[in-house]
Parts: structure tokens; sequence; C-alpha cells
């Protein structure tokens, strides 16, 4: 089963799958700790690859921001952008979540510990040391887009993923649940489809 709805819905969906054995792709975003720990307690059943994004190239962008993250080290500051259509309900999206996850797992740190997520206009303080900071686009029919800006005081680098077509996380979980079919139960990743180390 692919799941791409809403997570009110996937904690059922993730019981009626392991009662009656059938492997599970969830995409949905803006999961809880609740819903999350169903597709845990299914997994003990069934194989499960839950991703809050379907892309192939942002599993790449992932591990390139960690490898980047990792060699530049805590001197350049990070700072991630993402712009979405105008009737996504989350912010940020839970692509840019997992983008900072990988930069503060780099830096041997949690995210909670580094994130910030909003700045006032009139800020008293300068920006924290390794802080990981996040921006919100929303509007027209933006597919998705994301961008990590590592800034150092002499260069920057930037990683970027433009998502031009919905179809792509359609592929992406297809080709998740052809590979998750035969799998031992358990919880997956899309690192796992693609063949890097877990």
């Amino acid at each position: 089963a692919i799941d791409f709805t809403v997570p009110a819905v996937t904690e059922r969906h993730a019981q009626a799958c392991a009662a009656g054995g059938h492997a599970l792709v969830v995409g949905t975003t803006g999961l809880g700790a609740s819903e999350l720990a169903a597709l845990k307690a299914a997994a003990g059943r069934i194989p499960v690859l839950h991703a809050r994004n379907m892309s192939l190239g942002v599993t790449v962008l992932t591990e390139l921001v960690h490898q980047a993250a990792a060699l530049l080290g805590p001197g350049f500051d990070a700072e991630i952008t993402e712009a979405h259509h105008r009737h996504k309900k989350d912010s940020p999206s839970g692509t840019a979540l997992q983008l900072g996850e990988a930069i503060a797992a780099a830096r041997g740190r949690q995210l909670p510990d580094l994130a910030v997520y909003s700045r006032p206009r009139l800020a008293a303080t300068e920006r924290p040391d390794g802080a990981i900071g996040f921006s919100s686009v929303r509007g027209g029919a933006i597919v998705g887009d994301h961008t990590v800006l590592l800034a150092g005081t002499e260069e920057l680098l930037e990683l970027t993923h433009r998502a031009t077509d919905r179809a792509l996380f359609a592929r992406g979980a297809l080709r998740a649940a052809i590979w998750l079919v035969g799998q031992p139960a358990g919880m997956h990743t899309l690192r796992e489809v693609l063949g890097l180390p877990v």
C-alpha cells in the first residue's frame, strides 16, 4: 500500500496493513508522535518505509548536505530555505526539517537544540553559534524548492533541489514500493532503496 493522505488516518492505515500482511510506503508529511509510533508498531509485523519526501533526488541531497556539513564543520553557518505552493499546510516543510537533521547529525547534535524557525524584526541578539535557520516561502503553484546555504566568512556553498513536476513523488513511491516487497518486517528508508549505507 502507498499512503499519501493526511496524518489523521495514518494510524488506521498502518493497523490495516499490519493486519493484512501488506507492506506499507508512507509519504504523508506532518506526522506526530502517535502516527510515528503506529508506523513503528506496524513495522513489527510488516516492512514499512516512511519518507517525508519521496524524491530520490532529495534523498541524495540529504546525503550531500550531511557530508558537506561534516566536512566544513560548525564554522559555517547553516540556513535552509524552502518554497512551496500557497496551499501547503506545514511550515517548515518536512524535507527542510530532514535537511536540518542531517546538518545537526553531522555536528553531533539534535535539531531541536539548534533550530531557529523565526527571527524577530528587531532582534537584540546576534545569530547563535551553530544555529540552523529556516525560512519558508508560500505562493503560487511552486512544487517544492529546497536550498541549504553553508556560509563561511570567505565562501558560500549552496546545495539546491527543485521539484518541477509532482510526478517525481509518485515515481519515487513506486520505486520504493517495488523495492519494499519481499523485505523483512521493520522500518526502512529511501537510503536503502538507493543502496546507501544505513
